[in-house]
């Protein structure tokens, strides 16, 4: 599946913001994918951010976002979106979505573990 997300932007502490993951499925359906965004900020490795379900009907966040992220997708519209709310500078980051059909639930928040992977789009939050 080729993905591309984008959607970033610059916005002010506490502000909001909504990337979108659009996907080109082939030879799998997007269902097939479970998906996952992560982000690397200056100087840092590659982090989880969350994940969802081939269903959408489970995620799992980092504690970082936990209740300030949603992580929802749309399999008929072969999109998956990450909903920012209440950015902290430290959100700065390059995003990343990320899929794969075959990982397995333990491995979801090991980048390695995914076999395709959008080009990144840039957040930037500003104090």
């Amino acid at each position: 599946v080729q993905l591309q997300a984008f959607g970033g932007g610059l916005v002010q502490a506490g502000g909001s913001l909504r990337l979108s993951c659009a996907a080109s499925p082939s030879g799998r359906t997007f269902r097939s994918y479970r998906m996952a965004w992560f982000r690397q900020g200056p100087g840092k490795e590659r982090e989880f951010v969350g994940f969802i379900e081939r269903s959408g009907g489970n995620s799992l966040y980092a504690d970082s976002v936990k209740g300030r992220f949603t992580i929802s997708r749309d399999n008929a519209k072969n999109a998956v979106y990450l909903q920012m709310n209440s950015l902290k500078p430290e959100d700065t980051a390059v995003y990343y979505c990320a899929g794969d059909a075959s990982i397995i639930y333990s491995s979801i928040g090991d980048y390695t573990k995914y076999s395709n992977w959008g080009h990144g789009t840039q957040v930037t939050v500003s104090s």
